[in-house]
């Protein structure tokens, strides 16, 4: 396991007397993710311990997913888990289509205007509806907040870690 790990979920608590476990989703393909025989880790943040996992079930309940891993099968043996993170390994991680980008490979990008004005650096990607948005940190100023739409993405180089952008009226105010 000496692979990169992405997070794509959240213990928050236990689900039954069975070892089965609430885990709030982060991730765009929960049905992959959480697939009867997936290979996943669960990671504590505060001790750096990971614990190599197998999906033997899951289903979703209420914005939640309810996931059973096998070799666990009381609610004593995965009570530790609840604040843990429940993570993929980079090998898992599979190809996306043409202008679709992962999360990790557009946080940390330089934004630069169609103009060539480098407005700052991407530190956090928000989905509050009917497009994501792209917090932009400044070196002065507050953050910029970007939507992703056609209009105002114009180029993404993850390679390069460059975003180029054209900025709408009211989106620098």
């Amino acid at each position: 396991m000496s692979e990169k790990l992405y997070t794509i979920g959240t213990v928050v608590n236990t689900q039954g007397i069975r070892g089965e476990l609430k885990i709030y989703p982060d991730t765009d393909f929960p049905d992959e993710r959480f697939a009867k025989g997936s290979a996943l880790v669960l990671y504590d943040p505060q001790k750096h311990t990971a614990v190599p996992v197998v999906v033997e079930s899951a289903r979703e309940h209420k914005k939640l997913f309810i996931i059973k891993f096998q070799g666990f099968n009381s609610i004593n043996e995965v009570e530790k888990y609840k604040g843990w993170l429940l993570q993929v390994e980079e090998k898992y991680i599979g190809e996306l289509a043409e202008d679709e980008y992962y999360h990790h490979e557009i946080i940390g990008c330089t934004v630069v205007t169609d103009e060539g004005e480098e407005l700052g650096t991407i530190s956090e990607i928000l989905s509050p509806g009917a497009n994501d948005v792209w917090v932009v940190e400044r070196k002065e100023g507050k953050p910029v907040l970007l939507p992703y739409i056609d209009d105002v993405v114009l180029d993404v180089n993850v390679t390069e870690k460059r975003v180029k952008v054209h900025l709408l009226e009211g989106l620098l105010d």
